[in-house]
């Protein structure tokens, strides 16, 4: 299966088409340090779906994150992101995301939210 997913992820990534509309994989590894000491990783293997309506576009994807905590057993968990975007004017936009991992055994869920502004020169 993860052969699949890195295949249909390379595809993708190869196409052509920034007004794509539809389904994808998203593959992502975020890693973390304080100073210069590794705390660990978390690897999201999603399958989402993108589109747009006029000036807004929009996003959804979920699936299984691998956590791999330095010097402690990995963990498999759901985790998910919902997104969207407007465009105000040519040159800007403002987006926004919420996100969501589930906990692990006994820990709580997580939460995630960013706003934010995009200015193309």
């Amino acid at each position: 299966m993860i052969k699949s997913v890195f295949a249909a992820t390379a595809a993708l990534s190869m196409s052509a088409g920034a007004a794509f509309a539809g389904p994808y994989v998203n593959v992502e590894t975020n890693a973390g340090w304080t100073g210069s000491d590794y705390n660990g990783a978390a690897t999201d293997l999603h399958v989402g779906y993108e589109g747009s309506a006029g000036r807004v576009g929009y996003y959804i994807q979920g699936g299984p994150q691998i956590q791999t905590p330095d010097g402690a057993d990995n963990e498999v968990v759901f985790s998910g992101k919902a997104g969207g975007s407007v465009a105000a004017t040519e040159r800007l936009s403002f987006y926004g995301e919420l996100s969501l991992v589930t906990g692990a055994g006994d820990a709580d869920n997580g939460y995630g939210g960013k706003i934010g502004t995009k200015f193309n020169f």
